[in-house]
């Protein structure tokens, strides 16, 4: 297992944090929910699987190793988190509308399936009107385990596009 994090130039090279001009010591990190071998499993970092190239850092190296240092490695991160992002909406699940009851109950129905009608809130038995024009909001439906990976993605190339904005490289070690 592995862990991504991101410090400041000084702090990441090990030199005297006195010279810093104030950037804060604390490692930016993202948080992650699912296993990193799903996260990045089918993400590309210059033109190697960025999950193998992760791995790989991490066997050759006895601590952190930098995994991209900006600017150098700006465009190739930027990439890897576009393809993150592709892959969270490409498996984002079957769009649906979403309506509450005044209760609270969460009713959402595949856009595929919708048809005006009124339902009976299994809650409090209120009557739910079902229109496409009254709703609440668009969902999309996936099962629990994607969409801890998907939130987990987003973070990750979240995390990679602030660690580049910052101009702090990124570290990968053991966890």
């Amino acid at each position: 297992m592995f862990r991504f994090y991101a410090v400041p130039s000084w702090q990441a090279l090990g030199a005297d944090p006195k010279k810093s001009q104030g950037e804060p010591a604390d490692p930016l990190s993202p948080k992650l929910d699912a296993p990193m071998e799903r996260i990045l499993d089918t993400a590309e970092y210059r033109g190697e699987r960025a999950l193998a190239r992760a791995q790989r850092l991490v066997a050759e190296a006895k601590g952190p190793a930098v995994y991209a240092r900006p600017p150098k490695d700006l465009p190739a991160l930027l990439r890897t988190a576009d393809q993150l992002l592709l892959f969270t909406h490409r498996e984002a699940g079957e769009r649906a509308l979403v309506w509450r009851c005044e209760c609270g109950t969460r009713f959402a129905v595949p856009v595929t399936l919708l048809r005006p009608v009124t339902i009976r809130c299994e809650r409090c038995g209120r009557m739910v009107d079902l229109d496409p024009a009254r709703s609440a909001g668009v969902s999309h439906l996936t099962g629990p385990e994607l969409a801890q990976i998907n939130s987990s993605r987003q973070a990750l190339a979240d995390f990679f596009r602030e660690a580049m904005a910052r101009g702090w490289p990124v570290m990968v070690a053991r966890s």
